[in-house]
């Protein structure tokens, strides 16, 4: 297979060690082909992990270079079926999706999501949920898409799933909407 390239980093020794079974991990991604899917899928495809996405388009997938080296399953993070068969024998879930619709509908859209997910987790015995969340101060009054995010982590962490919050604040990078927005001020 060949290795993918991406823009290193100091993370090091990013590398999957085979489960009890002898299998490496199995990682699904959803989110992955945002900003950060599409440069975290590069990087466990390269440290051995089996990857799969969910993707509402699988067309969309094959455009990236990894595309043709992870497994697609086709819906939306959204729907409980969907979810479910593309949760089956996996280790460990990266939840990299949020709304940024400006519409109203958005928090029940992230609520049911992050609801369909944490039950398909602890259902299919996932040993761990990876969450990218929103960097927020606990004593201000939150925007709605920052409230949305803190429900997201919180129904995650009370799966009964070990999840991990990460926090982070503005993500700029070469084609992340963020950089594209500062560009062109």
């Amino acid at each position: 297979m060949e290795e993918l390239s991406y823009p290193t980093g100091r993370e090091g020794g990013l590398r999957a060690e085979p489960l009890e079974n002898g299998l490496m991990p199995r990682v699904l991604v959803l989110g992955a082909t945002g900003y950060i899917g599409g440069r975290l899928i590069p990087r466990l495809v390269n440290a051995g992990y089996r990857v799969r996405v969910l993707a509402r388009d699988p067309g969309r997938v094959a455009s990236f270079p990894w595309g043709g080296q992870c497994e697609v399953f086709s819906g939306d993070a959204g729907d409980a079926d969907a979810v479910d068969d593309a949760m089956r024998d996996v280790d460990v879930v990266y939840y990299l999706i949020h709304s940024m619709n400006a519409g109203k509908g958005f928090e029940e859209a992230d609520r049911t999501t992050a609801t369909v997910v944490a039950r398909s987790a602890k259902e299919h015995g996932v040993r761990r949920i990876v969450y990218l969340g929103g960097l927020h101060p606990d004593d201000v009054e939150l925007s709605p898409h920052l409230r949305s995010r803190v429900e997201v982590g919180t129904t995650l962490l009370s799966s009964g799933v070990p999840t991990l919050v990460l926090q982070a604040g503005v993500v700029i990078g070469s084609g992340s909407a963020s950089f594209e927005m500062v560009r062109h001020l």
